[in-house]
């Protein structure tokens, strides 16, 4: 059992569902708007992103395995403990349920279509491991999309179909605040990905991929990530200062500049000397909570309006 959890990463999938909770119970359920999606049926949704996701995670550790040996040799578990049969059936199996799951939900918001893009997002997943990690940043681009993603498709299934024009200004601005969590987590993890080759640059290289490090050559790559960090150094003090400070939310202002801000430029110092395998692990998993805590925001900033209200 701990052998598959393994294998799909439950750590990240448990991130990711509690990120569509949050978003769910923590802000669009504070508001007084209705939801497509009766909280069952919004917990479909959650399990289907899940097993789609897992699916991904597993399909890549099956091509993985060769340059996991090298990297990550005590996370290999595809020719250990789980054979590459099984582990490609339950590819299949989490594929497949969330496909049908997807399905059901698009049938049920009357937006059959819809159910399209959870193939569409499956088949990504499965390019991704097969040839797309393999090529300049299209890979890190890919894994930035697909996460920044399953914020919009909160919006897709939950906002969309029950806007009319009577309730559209509302709707708009709140889906306007799902893309804007959606572009700030599409950056840090673009960021993260390449902090990730960084990492693994010496297996990646043996394996014959095409990383940016790879590339341009460690350094390079590592000033890269230095000007890019950045840019969500200064969205998130503008976003700060425009929309929260502006608004009287102090709380959620002092939240944000110390669990957000703060660590965002602590990476901007690190990375400019960070060397090891060991400093750049620690700078990818420091970017994790860091996003983390970017989604957590939505709450402390709904709470703090509530309160203020």
């Amino acid at each position: 059992m701990l052998s598959i959890l393994k294998l799909i990463r439950y750590q990240n999938l448990i991130m990711l569902a509690f990120m569509q909770l949050i978003f769910r119970y923590g802000f669009l359920k504070l508001q007084n708007i209705p939801l497509a999606l009766a909280d069952w049926q919004y917990g479909i949704l959650v399990l289907a992103t899940t097993c789609i996701a897992a699916g991904g995670y597993i399909i890549n550790n099956i091509y993985d395995v060769a340059a996991d040996t090298e990297n990550n040799p005590e996370n290999v578990i595809i020719g250990q403990s789980i054979s590459e049969t099984r582990a490609y059936n339950f590819y299949i199996g989490f594929t497949v349920i969330g496909v049908v799951l997807g399905f059901y939900l698009s049938n049920v918001i009357e937006k059959p279509s819809f159910a399209s893009l959870f193939i569409i997002i499956a088949a990504t997943l499965y390019f991704y491991a097969t040839s797309l990690k393999q090529s300049l940043l299209i890979g890190n681009i890919v894994v930035a999309l697909l996460l920044s993603f399953t914020v919009l498709i909160i919006g897709l299934f939950d906002l969309y179909p029950v806007t009319f024009d009577e309730n559209r200004p509302i709707m708009g601005l709140l889906f306007g605040i799902l893309l804007d969590y959606a572009v700030f987590a599409f950056i840090l993890n673009f960021i993260r990905e390449i902090v990730k080759d960084l990492e693994d640059v010496n297996g990646d290289y043996s394996q014959g991929m095409n990383t940016l490090p790879i590339a341009i050559g460690v350094k390079r790559a590592t000033k890269l990530v230095f000007a890019l960090s950045f840019i969500p150094i200064i969205c998130i003090l503008y976003y700060i200062n425009q929309y929260i400070f502006a608004s009287g939310l102090y709380l959620s202002t002092i939240f944000g500049l110390v669990f957000i801000a703060a660590p965002l430029i602590y990476f901007t110092i690190k990375i400019g000397s960070s060397t090891t395998k060991k400093e750049f692990h620690f700078l990818s998993t420091l970017l994790k909570w860091i996003l983390f805590f970017g989604m957590l925001s939505i709450v402390v900033i709904s709470l703090n309006m509530k309160h203020n209200a």
